[in-house]
């Protein structure tokens, strides 16, 4: 509104337009002096400047994806002093928001529930260990040259995705390379829950078998009911979110399998969740081991 006064002024006359936009005169000339002399400013516009930047980079550096309260707590976890309601005005200002997620799309086509292993998680989805529970599912991406199917396994100690895979094809295979990855990067002992939908390529064959000879329990959901996959709904719909919906249209699987790749490095090391108290999956698995460490040398 300023810079609207400012450029018309010379045609209309400061006085007429500030009585037609209902603004006194003197905010239009205290902002023209203050752009003359920045000395001249408020406290508060004064450090309103060295923030707008900062409050900038912060949401920049995690993908763009954060809303306020998440960039207010990624802000104070670098010593930043500043209020939530600071952050939501500086966002305004600036012109930026969090992403918002879409709805959910429908990939699973189930089995039979008497040919199914039980549901031994009944919505229980927060592990009290790391390897203790994982659930997994897969979504699609449309791309120019068809869908790509992209699977995740997710440690549900502090929701950290332990095995991903991208794929042209949702056959069997494609999954198990997701398992493969989780079993190779995290070594579970057994017992391990593997829980999943009712999917046919989680309850088939060839995916049960391998669970149980790496000594994964099986467990599935009931037939179309999200609830009984919840977290795995969650981690999806928060890819959908923060990449897939976010950076499309996409070309290619390979485009789709790289910014994965960059979105779940970033996931886990970077991303802050409300559950963990606002740190990030890597430090709460890396703050359970060090409390290990500590009970064992108090014994």
């Amino acid at each position: 509104m300023i810079a609207f006064i400012q450029e018309h002024r010379g045609q209309h006359g400061v006085e007429p337009m500030c009585r037609v936009l209902q603004i006194a005169p003197s905010t239009f000339y205290e902002h023209q002096d203050i752009a003359r002399d920045p000395s001249l400013a408020s406290d508060r516009a004064k450090r309103d400047d060295e923030l707008r930047p900062e409050v900038l980079r912060v949401w920049q550096e995690n993908s763009s994806v954060y809303g306020a309260r998440k960039l207010w707590h990624a802000m104070k976890q670098e010593q930043f002093d500043i209020a939530r309601c600071t952050v939501e005005r500086l966002m305004r200002d600036i012109g930026i928001e969090g992403v918002r997620r879409g709805k959910k799309v429908k990939t699973t086509y189930g089995q039979p529930a008497e040919v199914c292993p039980l549901d031994k998680v009944n919505r229980q989805f927060r592990a009290l260990i790391p390897k203790q529970l994982w659930v997994s599912g897969f979504t699609f991406v449309s791309t120019w040259r068809g869908f790509v199917y992209v699977a995740f396994v997710v440690d549900t100690f502090a929701n950290r995705i332990v095995g991903w895979k991208a794929s042209t094809s949702q056959e069997t295979q494609f999954l198990l390379d997701a398992l493969e990855q989780a079993l190779h990067a995290r070594r579970p002992a057994e017992n391990l829950i593997h829980h999943s939908d009712l999917g046919a390529q989680y309850v088939s064959v060839k995916y049960t078998e391998r669970l149980v000879d790496a000594g994964l329990e099986p467990s599935v959901g009931s037939v179309g009911d999200s609830y009984d996959n919840a977290l795995t709904e969650t981690m999806i719909g928060l890819s959908k979110t923060e990449i897939i919906n976010r950076l499309g249209p996409w070309k290619s699987k390979d485009q789709v399998e790289w910014e994965t790749l960059k979105w779940v490095d970033w996931f886990n090391t970077k991303r802050i969740f409300e559950p963990l108290r606002y740190i990030t999956p890597q430090e709460a698995e890396n703050a359970y081991y060090e409390g290990l460490k500590t009970d064992d040398i108090a014994a």
